[in-house]
């Protein structure tokens, strides 16, 4: 149901507010609330009773007064007529912080997470974000303990500094200090430090702090401070074992009341700019051959996912970094049934369900990675059509931008999802890109299909060479530049790809294909992750890659 009202100042008559609210639960005919204020009993919302008898103000204090009371966000919807925005909006306002309980009080259950394991493989998905310690899910958009909890034993040791300088509620600092590691944590919003420390203050017994095999492990308090991530000027050279942080970007969540430097209210090239500054300085503090873990996600416009994520991996690596892994962390609040799940399919769109983690590393020197190259395994790449068989029909179809497909069916799914998506008029074409040194026909077919399919079966192989990447990257160019132009317009060009480890580092082939890619006549329009249903893999020095890409090109006339 949408309610959408107009809100007019008394005095002045000029509209102050649009709202709608979308609601999953509908109001009935008999539903009714009691105005806070005058006691006058109203049918459905209190929305238009408040505009044509109370000011702004007093909608906005009869918010508040029921928010520090406990009522859900959903139900303050219902009563009031307002979006989740407005709500978020207000209490921003008043509290100078973006929090979604107001008066609350923690109790520690456990200082553990119940039968935790390490990550071993680039997906990283948590059902439940985490609550133990002071970990809880108030502060809008804090990232889930786990990450900051296997970033930090994987990639540092007890009595080594983490430096977080988007630190938030300090879900970071609570890690350090539960893991007996040092850490400096930093926001530019002096509310949130405030809420950091309150997050950071429990004690540890001697016996709380042993675990994995240590067996005294020293206690260190969080050093949190207000402050700028332009400027570390206060850390040294090379004086940071790991950096563990999640930024505000896109304009998407705001976490002041416009406190000046908060990246919340940047734009996209706004928010790139200023990072830039910060990959600079995140580079100058880390010490050589040391980590810098980021979560970052995708956005969009007008129906177009903007790659965020790769645009920010750019930056860093700008900056000197290489990739040490790019970790796909994978969202779980995505509603995908009924309405969603309907309009999925009208509208041709994918709910954003992933973020990014890369895991930066400031080489030890500046030509730090060891030269491993060798004869590329094959003379060349080959262009084959493939040709589909499907025996059966697709029951439902992948509505978000995380495809967890079945090893068994992988395949099959995908190519069903793909072609009942993309392929209106099932006028569609399939090539696969393998390896092979025998030289092949050039390919021929009709023209004006309305999908071109990309597959990369080549990059299966996990020893290739950085000439093989190049080789396989001017192919698929070639394949593009010829093939694209034989397509119907408001058809899609869809690629396969995935990343692979060329000497100690990642090569993140989805980045790379869209840095290459200049058909001016075709936009970005998904990102898809497609993973495969494997178990984990041993402990091993890398993460192993169980994570594939679909970018989605749709044609449009010039």
């Amino acid at each position: 149901m949408t309610i959408k009202v107009r809100y007019r100042s008394k005095s002045t008559n000029h509209i102050k507010e649009d709202i709608d609210l979308y609601s999953t639960k509908k109001l009935s005919v008999n539903d009714s609330f009691t105005c806070p204020l005058c006691s006058t009993v109203c049918k459905n919302t209190l929305a238009t009773h408040f505009k044509n008898n109370h000011s702004k103000a007093e909608l906005d204090n009869a918010i508040l007064t029921d928010k520090t009371k406990g009522i859900p966000d959903s139900n303050l919807g219902q009563k009031y007529g307002i979006t989740f925005r407005y709500l978020e909006r207000l209490i921003t306002q008043k509290q100078g912080i973006n929090i979604s309980r107001l008066n609350i009080s923690k109790k520690i259950k456990t200082l553990t997470p119940e039968n935790f394991k390490e990550e071993q493989t680039t997906v990283w998905s948590f059902k439940s974000r985490g609550n133990w310690a002071t970990h809880s899910g108030e502060y809008r958009g804090n990232w889930a303990p786990y990450i900051p909890r296997n970033i930090i034993l994987k990639y540092s040791k007890p009595g080594e500094t983490v430096l977080d300088y988007f630190c938030g509620a300090g879900t970071t600092a609570v890690e350090a200090k539960l893991l007996g590691r040092k850490c400096v944590a930093m926001d530019i919003n002096k509310e949130a430090i405030s809420l950091a420390k309150q997050n950071v203050n429990f004690g540890l017994s001697e016996e709380q702090l042993s675990f994995y095999g240590e067996k005294s492990i020293k206690q260190y308090e969080p050093e949190l401070r207000v402050g700028d991530a332009h400027d570390l000027s206060f850390l040294g050279n090379n004086s940071v074992d790991l950096i563990c942080t999640h930024p505000p970007y896109a304009d998407i969540i705001h976490y002041t009341n416009q406190v000046n430097g908060d990246f919340s209210f940047l734009g996209i090239e706004e928010f790139l700019k200023e990072m830039a500054t910060v990959a600079k300085e995140s580079y100058r503090t880390l010490k050589p051959g040391r980590q810098c873990a980021i979560l970052i996600g995708d956005t969009r416009k007008k129906k177009n996912v903007i790659p965020l994520g790769f645009q920010f991996i750019g930056v860093f690596l700008d900056a000197g970094f290489k990739l040490k892994e790019l970790i796909i962390k994978r969202q779980h609040n995505c509603k995908t049934s009924g309405f969603w799940y309907a309009n999925s399919i009208k509208y041709n769109f994918l709910l954003l369900a992933h973020e990014y983690l890369p895991v930066f590393e400031k080489p030890k020197t500046i030509n730090s990675f060891s030269v491993r190259e060798q004869s590329t395994a094959y003379e060349t790449l080959v262009p084959t059509i493939e040709k589909l068989a499907q025996k059966h029909r697709l029951n439902e179809m992948e509505t978000t931008t995380v495809w967890l497909l079945p090893e068994n069916e992988f395949e099959e799914r995908l190519n069903k999802n793909v072609l009942n998506r993309y392929s209106v008029k099932k006028q569609y074409r399939i090539i696969n890109l393998i390896a092979d040194s025998k030289p092949k026909p050039i390919l021929s077919g009709n023209n004006n299909y309305d999908l071109l399919f990309i597959k990369s079966p080549c990059l299966t192989n996990n020893n290739l060479t950085s000439g093989e990447v190049s080789i396989y990257l001017d192919k698929l160019n070639e394949i593009i530049i010829n093939e694209s132009i034989k397509m119907a317009y408001n058809g899609f060009c869809v690629i396969q790809t995935k990343d692979i480890r060329v000497n100690d580092y990642v090569e993140p082939m989805a980045k790379r294909i869209m840095n290459m890619f200049n058909q001016t006549d075709m936009l970005l329009k998904e990102i898809i992750i497609l993973i495969n249903r494997v178990k984990d893999s041993p402990y091993e020095e890398y993460l192993m890659i169980t994570h594939q890409y679909l970018l989605v090109y749709a044609k449009k006339e010039k």
